[in-house]
Parts: structure tokens; sequence; C-alpha cells
């Protein structure tokens, strides 16, 4: 047996456990979608919204990328982003990232990734550039990593709040709430590093008028 072939057998078998649980379940989960969070998230493997929050299919609506990065030009996460909140009417969006990402470990090399993985890094070397006093002051090289993740992920949800479609809905609906976590691979742990609130202050280049 492949192992693509055994991941078609388990989904079978997981499926069948479903139905003998719950025989209403997949009815239910194909009918409704009402997630109140999207999550924000790291591709790592290791780090599944649903596991590590004990959340069920149809709670939390996901997007994922190396770093839980949020580009301003990313029109896949902008399109996640504005579904979420404008249509499935999130009340809190979740940037989570994690302790020991390969991605920001990446970054803070010299290593040439070639091209593509180059320009998507370069997204993290900024935010090392703009607090590298900081990180320059950390000798220990995997707490110097940990603090770039946190600052990372700090850096990504204020970026949500630059957004024409956060700060629209939070002048119409005084929603969703912004929350930058980190996961512990060690532990299990969510650690959160950053909330910001519906209206919240932020640098007024970045503020849209007329919305």
């Amino acid at each position: 047996m492949t192992t693509y072939e055994k991941l078609l057998l388990e989904n079978k078998a997981w499926a069948q456990e479903q139905k003998e649980e719950d025989p209403d379940f997949f009815n239910r989960l194909s009918s409704l979608q009402t997630p109140e969070f999207l999550w924000i998230g790291c591709s790592d493997s290791r780090v599944p919204a649903d596991k590590i929050t004990g959340t069920q299919p149809g709670e939390i609506f996901v997007h994922r990328n190396i770093a839980n990065m949020v580009v301003h030009t990313d029109v896949n996460l902008l399109s996640v982003l504005d579904y979420a909140v404008n249509h499935l009417e999130v009340k809190h969006v979740i940037v989570c990232g994690h302790y020991g990402c390969g991605g920001i470990k990446a970054a803070m090399t010299n290593q040439d990734f070639k091209p593509v993985l180059n320009m998507w890094l370069r997204n993290i070397k900024d935010v090392y550039h703009q607090y590298m006093q900081e990180l320059n002051d950390i000798k220990n090289e995997d707490d110097k990593t940990d603090r770039l993740v946190e600052l990372n992920v700090k850096e990504q949800v204020m970026h949500l709040a630059q957004t024409s479609i956060i700060q629209r809905a939070w002048k119409n609906d005084r929603r969703p709430h912004l929350h930058g976590w980190v996961y512990g691979l060690k532990d299990g742990i969510i650690k959160p590093v950053l909330e910001v609130q519906p209206g919240d202050k932020i640098d007024p280049l970045y503020e849209y008028d007329n919305l």
C-alpha cells in the first residue's frame, strides 16, 4: 500500500467513525459554515489550527503560508481575508506563528533560496531590519529566533490593521478583534503576544478616509 493510499483508507475510517458517533455530522457540516475565527497560520505541518485549539470542522476559517505572513500584494491572503470578514463576518482574526519556524530561521541567514522563496523571505528580513538593534543584542541564537517569531507575528497583525478590509469592518461593525499568538512546539501552549481592538489607533499614514 502506498502512502497516499493509506491516507484514503484512513479517510474512510474517519468518516465512518464520525457517522457512528454523530449520524447527522456531515448533514450539519455541509449545510452551514459560520466560523467565528479566521486563522492565519504557518504552513508547517506540525501546527494544525483545529488540533492545537481543540476546535471542530466549521469553527475556524483557515489560511496558511510560510511564516504566517500578511503581505499586502498577496491576493490569495487578501481574498481569504475579504471573504472571512465581509461574508462570513468573523469576529476574530488570529495570526499564529510558532517557535522554531523554518521560514524565520531561513530569513535570518544570507543563503540564496532561489527567486520565489527569496522574494517571500524578504518580507521577514524587513521585520528583522526594523528590530535589528534589539535582535542583535540577543546573543543566544535560539532566543533570537524566538524573539523574531514574536516580532514577526506582531508586525503581521499590524499589517492586517492597515488594510481597508479591516478598517471598513471596524467602522461599520466594530469587528473583528485582531490577535497575535505564538505556538510552542515543545509544550503545545499558545502564547498571546498582541491584541488589537476594533478602532484602535494606527499610524495615520495607513488610515483610509471615506470608508
